[in-house]
Protein backbone atom coordinates (compact mmCIF):
# COMPACT_ATOMS: atom_id res chain seq x y z
CA UNK A 1 0.00 0.00 0.00
CA UNK A 2 1.04 3.78 -0.86
CA UNK A 3 0.14 6.53 1.27
CA UNK A 4 -0.55 9.93 -0.44
CA UNK A 5 0.05 13.32 1.55
CA UNK A 6 -2.69 16.14 0.71
CA UNK A 7 -1.74 19.46 1.54
CA UNK A 8 -4.90 21.22 2.53
CA UNK A 9 -6.32 24.06 4.74
CA UNK A 10 -8.28 21.52 6.85
CA UNK A 11 -10.60 18.69 5.95
CA UNK A 12 -14.23 20.41 6.01
CA UNK A 13 -17.24 20.93 3.93
CA UNK A 14 -16.02 23.22 1.03
CA UNK A 15 -14.80 22.30 -2.87
CA UNK A 16 -11.27 20.92 -2.62
CA UNK A 17 -12.29 18.55 0.72
CA UNK A 18 -15.46 17.11 -0.87
CA UNK A 19 -13.48 16.75 -4.22
CA UNK A 20 -10.97 14.86 -2.47
CA UNK A 21 -13.46 12.86 0.39
CA UNK A 22 -15.47 11.33 -3.38
CA UNK A 23 -12.20 9.91 -4.69
CA UNK A 24 -10.90 8.85 -0.92
CA UNK A 25 -14.35 6.67 -0.35
CA UNK A 26 -13.83 4.84 -3.74
CA UNK A 27 -10.12 4.19 -4.25
CA UNK A 28 -9.03 1.04 -3.52
CA UNK A 29 -7.82 1.61 0.56
CA UNK A 30 -5.59 -1.76 0.01
CA UNK A 31 -3.61 0.25 -2.44
CA UNK A 32 -3.72 3.69 -1.96
CA UNK A 33 -4.36 5.70 1.25
CA UNK A 34 -4.58 9.51 1.83
CA UNK A 35 -3.52 11.23 4.76
CA UNK A 36 -3.68 15.05 5.14
CA UNK A 37 -1.67 17.82 6.52
CA UNK A 38 -4.19 20.75 7.44
CA UNK A 39 -2.54 23.91 7.78
CA UNK A 40 -5.49 25.21 10.61
CA UNK A 41 -5.76 24.36 13.71
CA UNK A 42 -9.51 24.19 13.52
CA UNK A 43 -11.08 20.59 13.44
CA UNK A 44 -12.79 19.53 9.99
CA UNK A 45 -15.93 18.15 9.61
CA UNK A 46 -14.77 15.04 7.76
CA UNK A 47 -12.03 14.81 10.57
CA UNK A 48 -13.46 11.43 12.16
CA UNK A 49 -14.38 9.40 8.47
CA UNK A 50 -10.82 10.06 7.48
CA UNK A 51 -9.79 8.38 10.65
CA UNK A 52 -12.11 5.48 10.32
CA UNK A 53 -11.07 5.01 7.02
CA UNK A 54 -7.50 4.71 7.97
CA UNK A 55 -6.40 7.96 7.16
CA UNK A 56 -4.04 10.49 9.19
CA UNK A 57 -4.39 13.95 9.78
CA UNK A 58 -1.46 16.25 10.89
CA UNK A 59 -1.38 20.04 11.93
CA UNK A 60 1.00 22.59 10.92
CA UNK A 61 2.29 25.45 12.24
CA UNK A 62 0.71 26.97 9.43
CA UNK A 63 1.17 28.88 6.22
CA UNK A 64 2.84 32.52 7.84
CA UNK A 65 6.24 33.37 6.14
CA UNK A 66 7.14 33.77 9.91
CA UNK A 67 6.92 30.33 10.88
CA UNK A 68 8.27 29.31 7.94
CA UNK A 69 11.22 27.54 9.74
CA UNK A 70 8.59 26.18 12.22
CA UNK A 71 7.10 24.90 9.56
CA UNK A 72 10.34 23.10 7.67
CA UNK A 73 11.16 21.81 11.02
CA UNK A 74 7.65 20.27 11.52
CA UNK A 75 7.95 18.40 8.20
CA UNK A 76 10.90 17.27 8.57
CA UNK A 77 10.10 15.36 11.47
CA UNK A 78 6.99 13.69 9.95
CA UNK A 79 8.97 12.65 6.94
CA UNK A 80 11.66 10.86 9.16
CA UNK A 81 8.35 9.89 11.35
CA UNK A 82 6.96 8.49 8.53
CA UNK A 83 9.82 7.63 5.73
CA UNK A 84 7.21 5.69 3.15
CA UNK A 85 5.84 8.57 1.79
CA UNK A 86 6.36 8.87 -1.80
CA UNK A 87 4.06 11.41 -3.30
CA UNK A 88 3.28 14.81 -1.80
CA UNK A 89 0.11 16.46 -3.23
CA UNK A 90 -0.44 19.97 -2.48
CA UNK A 91 -4.13 22.21 -2.95
CA UNK A 92 -3.45 25.53 -1.16
CA UNK A 93 -3.30 27.05 -4.29
CA UNK A 94 0.25 28.95 -4.75
CA UNK A 95 1.18 28.43 -0.81
CA UNK A 96 0.89 24.92 -2.20
CA UNK A 97 4.77 25.53 -2.27
CA UNK A 98 5.06 25.50 1.39
CA UNK A 99 4.20 21.65 1.23
CA UNK A 100 6.09 21.13 -1.90
CA UNK A 101 9.31 22.70 -1.26
CA UNK A 102 9.40 21.04 2.17
CA UNK A 103 8.75 17.94 0.14
CA UNK A 104 11.91 18.72 -1.89
CA UNK A 105 14.55 19.32 0.56
CA UNK A 106 13.38 15.63 2.42
CA UNK A 107 13.41 13.95 -0.45
CA UNK A 108 9.99 13.35 -1.52
CA UNK A 109 10.12 12.12 -5.14
CA UNK A 110 6.65 13.20 -6.54
CA UNK A 111 5.60 16.55 -5.67
CA UNK A 112 1.65 17.00 -7.46
CA UNK A 113 0.21 20.67 -7.34
CA UNK A 114 -3.12 20.19 -7.71
CA UNK A 115 -4.03 23.49 -9.64
CA UNK A 116 -7.95 24.49 -8.51
CA UNK A 117 -8.73 28.33 -9.19
CA UNK A 118 -8.38 30.00 -12.13
CA UNK A 119 -7.11 32.80 -10.81
CA UNK A 120 -5.34 34.20 -7.40
CA UNK A 121 -7.77 36.05 -5.19
CA UNK A 122 -6.45 39.67 -4.12
CA UNK A 123 -6.57 40.15 -0.52
CA UNK A 124 -3.60 41.20 1.75
CA UNK A 125 -1.72 38.13 0.95
CA UNK A 126 -1.55 38.61 -2.33
CA UNK A 127 2.34 39.92 -2.94
CA UNK A 128 3.45 36.58 -0.95
CA UNK A 129 0.86 34.62 -3.05
CA UNK A 130 2.85 35.55 -5.91
CA UNK A 131 5.97 35.14 -4.95
CA UNK A 132 4.71 31.53 -4.03
CA UNK A 133 3.55 31.13 -7.63
CA UNK A 134 6.91 32.11 -8.93
CA UNK A 135 8.77 29.39 -6.92
CA UNK A 136 5.75 26.72 -7.92
CA UNK A 137 7.90 25.39 -11.21
CA UNK A 138 11.22 24.31 -9.15
CA UNK A 139 9.76 22.67 -6.56
CA UNK A 140 6.48 20.70 -8.59
CA UNK A 141 7.38 18.02 -11.20
CA UNK A 142 3.79 16.80 -11.41
CA UNK A 143 0.80 18.80 -12.72
CA UNK A 144 -2.76 18.02 -12.07
CA UNK A 145 -6.06 20.07 -12.66
CA UNK A 146 -9.70 20.44 -12.45
CA UNK A 147 -9.83 21.87 -15.81
CA UNK A 148 -7.83 24.20 -18.44
CA UNK A 149 -8.62 27.44 -16.91
CA UNK A 150 -7.29 26.68 -13.71
CA UNK A 151 -4.00 25.27 -15.27
CA UNK A 152 -3.16 28.13 -17.75
CA UNK A 153 -3.41 30.11 -14.33
CA UNK A 154 -0.73 28.08 -12.23
CA UNK A 155 1.28 26.04 -15.02
CA UNK A 156 1.23 28.68 -18.11
CA UNK A 157 0.16 28.52 -21.65
CA UNK A 158 3.16 26.82 -22.72
CA UNK A 159 2.77 23.93 -20.33
CA UNK A 160 -0.99 23.61 -21.32
CA UNK A 161 -0.34 23.84 -25.49
CA UNK A 162 2.05 20.84 -24.60
CA UNK A 163 0.01 18.91 -22.82
CA UNK A 164 2.33 18.56 -19.68
CA UNK A 165 -0.54 18.04 -17.24
CA UNK A 166 -3.38 15.54 -16.22
CA UNK A 167 -7.04 16.22 -15.84
CA UNK A 168 -8.39 14.93 -12.38
CA UNK A 169 -12.24 15.80 -12.88
CA UNK A 170 -14.39 16.90 -10.19
CA UNK A 171 -16.05 13.83 -9.98
CA UNK A 172 -18.69 12.83 -7.62
CA UNK A 173 -21.05 9.78 -6.26
CA UNK A 174 -23.50 10.29 -9.11
CA UNK A 175 -26.16 8.14 -7.76
CA UNK A 176 -26.84 10.30 -4.84
CA UNK A 177 -27.11 13.44 -6.87
CA UNK A 178 -30.28 12.13 -9.08
CA UNK A 179 -33.24 13.90 -9.00
CA UNK A 180 -35.73 12.21 -6.34
CA UNK A 181 -39.08 13.54 -6.34
CA UNK A 182 -39.84 12.00 -3.17
CA UNK A 183 -36.94 13.60 -1.37
CA UNK A 184 -37.53 16.72 -2.80
CA UNK A 185 -41.40 16.68 -1.48
CA UNK A 186 -39.86 15.81 1.67
CA UNK A 187 -37.47 18.76 2.25
CA UNK A 188 -40.10 21.21 1.00
CA UNK A 189 -42.69 20.36 3.61
CA UNK A 190 -40.20 19.73 6.49
CA UNK A 191 -39.67 23.74 5.51
CA UNK A 192 -42.75 24.75 4.72
CA UNK A 193 -41.23 25.32 1.16
CA UNK A 194 -43.82 23.79 -1.26
CA UNK A 195 -44.91 27.00 -2.62
CA UNK A 196 -42.01 28.37 -3.18
CA UNK A 197 -39.68 29.27 -6.16
CA UNK A 198 -36.73 28.13 -4.46
CA UNK A 199 -32.88 29.69 -5.74
CA UNK A 200 -30.35 27.04 -4.57
CA UNK A 201 -26.62 28.46 -3.61
CA UNK A 202 -23.78 25.77 -1.74
CA UNK A 203 -20.50 27.38 -1.47
CA UNK A 204 -18.02 29.06 1.32
CA UNK A 205 -18.82 32.64 2.67
CA UNK A 206 -15.59 34.24 1.50
CA UNK A 207 -15.01 37.22 -0.88
CA UNK A 208 -15.06 35.00 -3.92
CA UNK A 209 -18.13 33.10 -3.65
CA UNK A 210 -19.69 37.24 -4.63
CA UNK A 211 -22.76 36.66 -1.69
CA UNK A 212 -23.42 40.46 -1.55
CA UNK A 213 -24.10 40.25 -5.41
CA UNK A 214 -26.36 37.28 -4.68
CA UNK A 215 -28.30 38.89 -2.27
CA UNK A 216 -28.94 41.76 -4.53
CA UNK A 217 -29.83 40.02 -7.15
CA UNK A 218 -32.33 38.04 -5.16
CA UNK A 219 -33.86 41.15 -3.81
CA UNK A 220 -34.24 42.30 -7.15
CA UNK A 221 -36.04 38.51 -8.00
CA UNK A 222 -38.42 39.01 -5.28
CA UNK A 223 -39.71 42.05 -6.54
CA UNK A 224 -40.59 40.12 -9.46
CA UNK A 225 -41.29 37.03 -7.92
CA UNK A 226 -43.48 37.31 -4.52
CA UNK A 227 -42.91 33.10 -4.03
CA UNK A 228 -38.85 32.89 -4.34
CA UNK A 229 -37.10 31.92 -1.56
CA UNK A 230 -33.36 31.30 -0.99
CA UNK A 231 -31.70 28.51 0.23
CA UNK A 232 -28.03 29.23 1.01
CA UNK A 233 -25.84 26.45 1.80
CA UNK A 234 -22.18 26.91 4.07
CA UNK A 235 -20.02 28.78 6.46
CA UNK A 236 -17.32 30.97 6.31
CA UNK A 237 -15.72 34.19 7.78
CA UNK A 238 -18.10 36.03 5.77
CA UNK A 239 -21.55 34.54 6.70
CA UNK A 240 -22.30 36.83 9.33
CA UNK A 241 -21.60 39.94 7.52
CA UNK A 242 -24.40 38.25 4.77
CA UNK A 243 -27.15 38.05 7.19
CA UNK A 244 -26.34 41.45 8.01
CA UNK A 245 -26.78 42.25 4.60
CA UNK A 246 -29.96 39.91 4.46
CA UNK A 247 -31.69 41.85 7.36
CA UNK A 248 -30.45 45.32 5.56
CA UNK A 249 -32.26 44.62 2.74
CA UNK A 250 -35.57 43.35 4.61
CA UNK A 251 -35.46 39.64 3.31
CA UNK A 252 -34.48 37.77 6.20
CA UNK A 253 -37.94 35.94 5.89
CA UNK A 254 -37.47 34.95 2.18
CA UNK A 255 -33.64 33.66 2.94
CA UNK A 256 -32.30 30.65 4.55
CA UNK A 257 -28.86 30.40 5.93
CA UNK A 258 -28.12 26.66 7.06
CA UNK A 259 -24.35 26.78 7.32
CA UNK A 260 -22.42 23.07 6.29
CA UNK A 261 -24.75 20.58 6.56
CA UNK A 262 -24.59 16.91 5.78
CA UNK A 263 -27.66 16.34 3.12
CA UNK A 264 -26.66 18.54 0.09
CA UNK A 265 -28.04 16.20 -2.22
CA UNK A 266 -31.13 16.12 -0.45
CA UNK A 267 -31.60 20.18 -1.16
CA UNK A 268 -30.37 20.08 -4.98
CA UNK A 269 -33.73 18.26 -5.21
CA UNK A 270 -35.44 20.45 -3.71
CA UNK A 271 -34.22 23.33 -5.18
CA UNK A 272 -35.67 25.15 -8.51
CA UNK A 273 -32.79 26.87 -10.02
CA UNK A 274 -29.13 26.55 -8.50
CA UNK A 275 -26.98 30.38 -8.86
CA UNK A 276 -22.94 30.91 -8.37
CA UNK A 277 -22.23 34.58 -9.60
CA UNK A 278 -18.69 33.64 -8.30
CA UNK A 279 -15.74 36.45 -9.16
CA UNK A 280 -13.54 33.44 -10.08
CA UNK A 281 -13.62 29.39 -9.96
CA UNK A 282 -11.93 26.60 -11.22
CA UNK A 283 -14.35 24.02 -11.84
CA UNK A 284 -16.54 23.96 -9.53
CA UNK A 285 -17.93 20.69 -7.28
CA UNK A 286 -21.09 22.07 -6.73
CA UNK A 287 -22.08 22.84 -10.34
CA UNK A 288 -21.28 19.21 -11.32
CA UNK A 289 -23.93 18.41 -8.46
CA UNK A 290 -26.35 20.69 -8.95
CA UNK A 291 -26.26 19.72 -13.18
CA UNK A 292 -26.73 15.96 -12.17
CA UNK A 293 -30.21 16.87 -9.97
CA UNK A 294 -31.01 18.37 -13.90
CA UNK A 295 -31.04 21.66 -12.37
CA UNK A 296 -31.17 25.01 -14.33
CA UNK A 297 -27.91 26.40 -13.24
CA UNK A 298 -26.68 29.71 -13.81
CA UNK A 299 -23.27 30.83 -13.11
CA UNK A 300 -21.20 33.97 -13.74
CA UNK A 301 -18.93 34.22 -16.26
CA UNK A 302 -15.87 34.35 -14.39
CA UNK A 303 -16.19 30.82 -14.05
CA UNK A 304 -14.95 28.53 -16.74
CA UNK A 305 -17.54 27.00 -19.58
CA UNK A 306 -16.49 23.61 -18.60
CA UNK A 307 -18.56 23.42 -16.33
CA UNK A 308 -21.22 23.33 -19.09
CA UNK A 309 -22.26 20.06 -18.79
CA UNK A 310 -26.27 20.25 -19.75
CA UNK A 311 -28.29 21.81 -21.41
CA UNK A 312 -29.73 23.97 -18.61
CA UNK A 313 -26.73 26.15 -18.11
CA UNK A 314 -26.81 30.32 -18.40
CA UNK A 315 -23.47 32.17 -18.05
CA UNK A 316 -23.90 35.86 -17.17
CA UNK A 317 -21.38 38.38 -16.85
CA UNK A 318 -21.04 40.18 -13.34
CA UNK A 319 -21.59 43.67 -15.13
CA UNK A 320 -25.07 43.11 -15.60
CA UNK A 321 -27.41 44.51 -13.81
CA UNK A 322 -29.05 42.90 -11.01
CA UNK A 323 -32.92 43.24 -12.97
CA UNK A 324 -31.51 41.71 -15.65
CA UNK A 325 -29.81 38.47 -13.52
CA UNK A 326 -33.28 38.42 -11.66
CA UNK A 327 -35.32 38.37 -14.46
CA UNK A 328 -33.07 35.56 -16.03
CA UNK A 329 -33.32 33.56 -12.75
CA UNK A 330 -37.46 33.85 -13.72
CA UNK A 331 -37.16 32.04 -16.67
CA UNK A 332 -35.23 29.51 -15.51
CA UNK A 333 -38.42 28.65 -12.95
CA UNK A 334 -40.37 27.50 -15.95
CA UNK A 335 -38.04 24.37 -16.41
CA UNK A 336 -39.79 22.48 -13.75
CA UNK A 337 -38.97 18.45 -15.47
CA UNK A 338 -36.58 16.97 -14.18
CA UNK A 339 -34.53 14.10 -16.16
CA UNK A 340 -32.28 11.59 -14.80
CA UNK A 341 -28.45 12.70 -16.15
CA UNK A 342 -26.99 9.73 -14.96
CA UNK A 343 -25.65 8.52 -18.49
CA UNK A 344 -24.81 12.23 -19.17
CA UNK A 345 -22.83 12.41 -16.33
CA UNK A 346 -20.90 9.23 -17.03
CA UNK A 347 -20.19 10.40 -20.47
CA UNK A 348 -18.70 13.77 -19.58
CA UNK A 349 -15.94 11.84 -17.07
CA UNK A 350 -17.41 12.97 -13.73
CA UNK A 351 -19.18 9.61 -12.16
CA UNK A 352 -17.00 8.68 -9.46
CA UNK A 353 -16.75 5.00 -9.64
CA UNK A 354 -15.05 5.36 -12.84
CA UNK A 355 -12.50 8.14 -12.24
CA UNK A 356 -11.45 6.65 -8.68
CA UNK A 357 -9.88 3.88 -10.15
CA UNK A 358 -7.97 6.20 -12.97
CA UNK A 359 -6.94 8.06 -10.25
CA UNK A 360 -5.65 5.16 -8.05
CA UNK A 361 -3.49 3.74 -11.22
CA UNK A 362 -1.91 7.07 -11.43
CA UNK A 363 -1.04 7.20 -8.12
CA UNK A 364 0.56 3.53 -7.82
CA UNK A 365 2.23 4.45 -11.39
CA UNK A 366 4.07 7.37 -9.55
CA UNK A 367 5.13 5.81 -6.61
CA UNK A 368 6.83 2.77 -8.25
CA UNK A 369 8.24 4.50 -11.49
CA UNK A 370 10.61 7.46 -11.94
CA UNK A 371 9.88 11.04 -12.37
Amino acid sequence: MIRVLHSVSNMDRAGIETMLMNYYRHIDRTKVQFDFICNKTKPGAYDEEIKAMGGRIFHTPGLNPVKYPRYLKYMKKLFDEYPDYRIVEAHNGALGVYALHAAKVNNIPVRIFHAHGASITKDWKYPLKLVCKAMLPSNMNKHYTCGIEAAKCYFGEKTVAAGDYEFIPNAIETERFLFNGEVRERIRKQYNLQEKHIVGHVGRFMKQKNHVFLLDVFKELTNLDNSAFLVCLGDGELLKTIKNKAETLGITDKVLFLGNVGNVNEWYQAFDCFILPSVWEGLPVVGVEAQTADLPCVFSDSITEEISLSDRTTFLSLKKSKEQWAKCITEQFRLVERRNTAELIKSKGYDITTEAVKLENKYLELAGGKI
